[in-house]
């Protein structure tokens, strides 16, 4: 590994060495690409006959040269490489990047496109636009609307939800490390149905943060709480209920409510014992583009009591994001009514409903929020924040359903969704403008 500075920025050639024990000799046997962090350019090394290293751009322009690297002391080589490693393990127990996106909703539509001809479930195709940048998050979020009970209990859409056990492996594929389960659809199948997901969760995903539903009291009383880079992150899921739905007699805590004495317990307890805390609550009234007074009410308890990051769902379509601060222009830990991050709704990352007329294209738009959380020498604050705009592109056949970010969303794309036979007025234009309305600026 070489480390050059050049123009105050540090690139990093990493290549393919072999040492020679005790002459110290590093002989390069073969070059990869890497990114010059300084421009973020692809770039090429290329070894020359003088022992030298040269870097090309992609128009294959020479951007730069390193003399003389293919003999380097050995001891001064490890000093390199270990000044870097520690750079970068400093670097990485600074902070932690988020990812959150809304609602996987699966109409029954959506469960028959990924049904094959043999009668095997394959969900990969919805996320394959978003994997790449789920992957990327050092945690990243979804808000599972549907029970995963398993189709030996019957796959079924609108009103009473179940999945198949493969939009869970799908969720794992696409690079999702944290579900949050805690829904008005939790109990659409009952019991069976919840123990199902947990069980398959248990043993298929051990490694998955799942959120929200609970087989035993233990998992009802005891905070999820992540720890990533060194820092510990608290993450808490509750519903407003469950479509009237009583809990199982002999299981009153199969899901998490949004209890004010069972939500208060469980964020002091995240207070003393991680460094920031995120709320995920189902709550709000379904397609409305503002902040009802319920959502208001619980944003209120959550910031009194120390919640630092706020991704809402249920409503179906994007909300506002309000950074509710101390008036301090530093984003600071909330610690009680302090700075707190709302993203009142996320939206639908995934639904073809079959609902009809205006206001369907509304729920075709949903957001992807990003958080940057840094940890100083005092505690953990957001660092940066933004939201992607996602469309959920719809065709009838066999894996025809996807989501595309909307800035890669050509009109006509647009035009061939079939959601323009439930609502003429879906279009790219329309998605933009719904984006400007709800969010602003604030939104890429």
């Amino acid at each position: 590994m070489i480390i050059i500075r050049k123009n105050k920025h540090t690139i990093i050639f990493l290549f393919l060495a072999t040492t020679i024990i005790g002459c110290g000799t590093l002989q390069v046997t073969e070059t990869e690409k890497i990114k010059d962090r300084s421009d973020d350019k692809n770039t090429i090394i290329k070894e020359t006959p003088e022992n030298k290293i040269e870097y090309y751009n992609n128009e294959d322009e020479n951007v730069g040269e390193v003399s003389e690297v293919s003999k380097i002391e050995e001891n001064h080589t490890d000093s390199i490489v270990s000044d870097f490693t520690e750079e970068i393990s400093e670097e990485n127990k600074k902070h932690v990047e988020l990812l959150m996106v809304g609602d996987i909703l699966l109409h029954m539509p959506i469960e028959e496109a990924a049904i094959d001809e043999s009668g095997n479930y394959d969900f990969d195709f919805i996320f394959e636009n978003m994997k790449e940048e789920i992957s990327k998050a050092d945690i990243a979020m979804v808000n599972q609307e549907v029970i995963i009970g398993g189709k030996d209990l019957g796959v079924s859409g609108y009103p009473s939800f179940n999945a198949p056990y493969e939009i869970g492996d799908a969720l794992v594929n696409a690079g999702f490390d944290t579900i949050c389960h805690a829904t008005n659809h939790s109990l659409d199948k009952g019991k069976k149905a919840l123990l199902n997901t947990c069980e398959y969760w248990e043993t298929n995903h051990p490694e998955i943060n799942v959120v929200g539903i609970n087989k035993d009291r233990s998992h009802y009383e005891n905070i999820k709480i992540i720890e990533k880079n060194g820092i510990k992150i608290a993450v808490l899921n509750y519903t407003y209920g469950t479509n009237g739905i009583a809990m199982p007699e002999d299981m009153p805590y199969a899901v998490n409510l949004m209890d004010e004495k069972k939500v208060t317990e469980d964020l002091k307890y995240a207070e003393d014992n991680a460094d920031f805390t995120i709320v995920c609550p189902h709550w709000g009234t379904e397609y409305n583009l503002g902040v009802d007074s319920y959502q208001k009410k619980w944003t209120e308890i959550f910031r009194e009591n120390g919640a630092d990051l706020i991704f809402g769902t249920h409503p179906h379509v994007i909300e506002p994001i309000e950074l509710l601060n101390d008036g301090d222009e530093i984003i600071t830990n909330n610690h009680g009514n302090g700075d707190m991050l709302v993203y009142y709704s996320l939206g639908n990352f995934v639904n073809w409903t079959s609902g009809k007329g205006e206001g369907i294209a509304n729920r075709m738009v949903g957001g992807m929020a990003k958080v940057k959380i840094r940890k100083t020498d005092k505690e953990v604050a957001i660092d940066e924040y933004e939201v992607r705009a996602l469309v959920c592109h719809v065709k009838k056949g066999h894996e025809g359903i996807t989501v595309y970010p909307l800035n890669d969303y050509s009109p006509e794309l647009a035009s061939e969704n079939e959601i323009v036979k439930q609502d003429s007025s879906f279009s790219k234009e329309y998605c933009v403008e719904l984006c400007n309305n709800v969010w602003g600026n604030e939104w890429k």
